[in-house]
């Protein structure tokens, strides 16, 4: 077991025990392929599925038809910008996004203009927020898409889905949200019944990895997208390949737990946040980049003026695992762009730490994660002449 105290929810975590014994008779026992129509093997498998996604469906409050597994929440963003953009392409070619999503969604758009379509990169404010009103003159009558995450996998920060949803309907356009970071943190129904579509993985709420869930509202010429994987017409012919039903059953599992004690999880993990991010502001001239009420309950992200980030989370390594930003953008050296794109200075923004709570953080780990966090920058800024001379 790792000596390190453990600040990377948002990055993953850890497969709970129930999920891998749910998942255990899947691999052996009962290994069969849902798609073998004409014995018990294949039926039972069949079965598990259809039942494990009838659970994630009333827990999320949809149709288990509006319901597609992927690999996980990469392949679903690929699958939807690339699906729509492909299947509206006589409507129009105009996709309207943020500076500030998820490297899967900003690289999907980049490919989508190589492809001919024109992207609109909203600017955020200091809060991560988009503005309203520039969101409304940048629709166009050719804009096909919106593609707008939920909740922030850096800041925390939620954006106001209800008014981007109106506006983006009223201009007959369809909503995409990534929602990867707030399944098992918050509810999601009403947020679900506002959106087209949305995205989910498996590792980010105690399940296994490589697998995810694309929901597809089902309102009529929509419910089908052009298949992004062909072969075999599994899954409504819109994602080919064997269907993974270990995984499938792990994340239904997942789910579940997640729903169970939901709030209570919640108003606990949003307590130690609180109290982390008071910690960590004691340090003198740290900064908040979560600033708005309307956040993940989990989610901590502070700069540290007159700090090399780098040499931080060196530092920091052997006693607490923290990132500077997303898991998926680590191979970069650049400071983090949604940070960048709220107006944080590269210096300030390289000099910046995410810190996410999950269900196996305890107050006492928060209170040690301040206290190493706080003799680290203490040092780094001794050896920094720029400190001095402030």
């Amino acid at each position: 077991m790792y000596s390190q105290l453990y600040f990377d929810y948002n990055a993953t975590t850890p497969c709970t025990k129930q999920v891998v014994e749910a998942m255990l008779p899947y691999f052996q026992e009962h290994f069969g392929n849902p798609s073998s129509s004409h014995h018990p093997y294949g039926w039972l498998a069949k079965s598990a599925v259809e039942d494990a996604t009838t659970k994630i469906s009333k827990l999320l409050g949809v149709s288990p038809s509006d319901l597609i597994y992927t690999s996980g929440s990469t392949e679903s963003i690929n699958m939807v910008l690339k699906g729509v953009c492909r299947k509206q392409r006589n409507k129009g070619n105009h996709i309207i996004t943020t500076k500030a999503e998820h490297k899967a969604v900003l690289d999907t758009c980049a490919f989508l203009e190589d492809d001919g379509f024109d992207v609109t990169y909203l600017d955020v404010g200091s809060d991560g927020l988009i503005r309203i009103e520039e969101f409304e003159e940048r629709l166009r009558s050719e804009t096909v898409l919106v593609s707008i995450m939920y909740a922030n996998n850096e800041t925390g920060v939620l954006q106001p889905l209800e008014e981007i949803a109106s506006l983006t309907h009223k201009n007959q356009s369809l909503l995409f949200s990534d929602t990867t970071q707030a399944l098992g943190k918050v509810h999601l129904d009403k947020v679900l019944q506002l959106v087209d579509f949305a995205c989910f993985s498996g590792h980010k709420v105690y399940g296994p990895k490589g697998i995810g869930l694309t929901y597809i509202k089902g309102n009529g010429e929509y419910d089908q997208l052009p298949s992004l994987i062909q072969g075999g017409g599994q899954q409504k012919r819109q994602r080919g390949g064997t269907i993974n039903t270990p995984l499938i059953v792990g994340l239904a599992k997942a789910v579940e737990l997640a729903y169970r004690n939901l709030d209570e999880d919640t108003l606990r993990i949003r307590s130690l946040r609180d109290q982390l991010e008071a910690g960590l502001l004691n340090i003198e001239l740290s900064v908040s980049n979560s600033r708005t009420p309307e956040r993940l309950p989990n989610t901590v992200n502070v700069s540290f003026p007159y700090v090399d980030g780098a040499n931080l989370l060196t530092a920091l390594s052997p006693q607490i695992a923290v990132s500077n930003g997303s898991a998926c953008n680590s191979a970069s050296v650049e400071p983090s762009h949604v940070l960048l794109a709220m107006g944080v200075n590269r210096s300030l923004a390289y000099a910046s730490l995410r810190l996410s709570i999950g269900k196996h953080t305890t107050s006492d780990d928060v209170e040690r994660a301040i206290e190493i966090i706080s003799s680290e920058v203490l040092k780094q800024r001794e050896s920094n002449i720029l400190w001095e001379r402030r």
